[in-house]
């Protein structure tokens, strides 16, 4: 089956046995965040990251042109070279291509966003995200074909060149969409979606697609995104999305027996 895993990039993740578990399987794409190399690249370049929450609840980075350079360097240059490495490590042959490479990741420049600052909603004219509109499905094939696995993360590209930052989750699901995935797994540094955030025993196992409105108000922070990223799967047309934790042994192979929050 092809299977789309996203492995997220923020801190209280697990790359071993992320990286372990995919060693043995083929048709398996592997997009990776990477919010917190991203964080320490910020800070270390005096430009530190900065987030927007918009006035549904939603979280995410504010892409300015300085720290949209930032973003680059740290998942083009970085997370996503880190991950082809250690997967040649594993005797894994695989090919980092970022959403701008080839014209993969075809987005579009948010213009206008709002967000919530000091409790009022205010524009932001100078950030630099993007919405996926169009994944190059027939590339990822042809690379999969060859018998490599693709590593692919943010940025992407407009229609007129221009680079934006996107978010992996989202990305994830539009590259499940195209591939006409069977599954996409999102790995996190939480056991899945949780009714109480302050209690890991709180996992929901399964959400039906019906469903997915009514939890929103408990996927807090990032969590949003997740849920949000298994709706555009869904209704893209992937079987099912399970949202898992990364910090366990086999954490793909867990995931599709049903660890963590099937959402289908």
């Amino acid at each position: 089956m092809t299977l789309v895993v996203k492995v997220g990039g923020a801190a209280g993740n697990s790359l071993d046995p992320v990286l372990a578990d995919l060693a043995g399987r083929r048709d398996v794409v592997l997009v990776h965040g990477g919010s917190d190399r991203v964080d320490q690249l910020g800070a270390a370049m005096q430009r530190p990251s900065e987030y927007l929450t918009s006035p549904s609840g939603v979280v995410s980075r504010r892409s300015d042109p300085a720290h949209l350079e930032v973003v680059i360097l740290a998942l083009a240059g970085g997370v996503q070279t880190d991950l082809v490495a250690a997967l040649a490590r594993r005797g894994v042959r695989a090919l980092g291509l970022s959403g701008v490479d080839g014209g993969l990741l075809r987005a579009k420049r948010k213009e206008g966003t709002r967000a919530v600052v000091d409790g009022r909603v205010v524009r932001v004219t100078d950030d630099w995200s993007g919405s996926i509109e169009w994944v190059d499905a027939d590339l990822l094939r042809a690379v999969l074909g060859l018998g490599l696995l693709p590593v692919v993360g943010p940025p992407a590209i407009t229609g007129a060149g221009e680079i934006v930052n996107v978010d992996a989750d989202r990305v994830a699901a539009r590259v499940a969409g195209a591939l006409g995935a069977e599954a996409l797994v999102l790995l996190t540094n939480v056991p899945g979606l949780l009714r109480d955030r302050s209690d890991p025993a709180s996992v929901i196992p399964r959400v039906d697609r019906a469903e997915i409105e009514a939890v929103l108000p408990v996927a807090e922070g990032r969590m949003r995104k997740k849920v949000l990223a298994a709706r555009d799967a869904l209704d893209a047309g992937v079987g099912r999305v399970v949202i898992a934790p990364s910090t366990v042994d086999a954490p793909i192979t867990g995931a599709l027996a049903g660890r963590g929050t099937v959402i289908q």
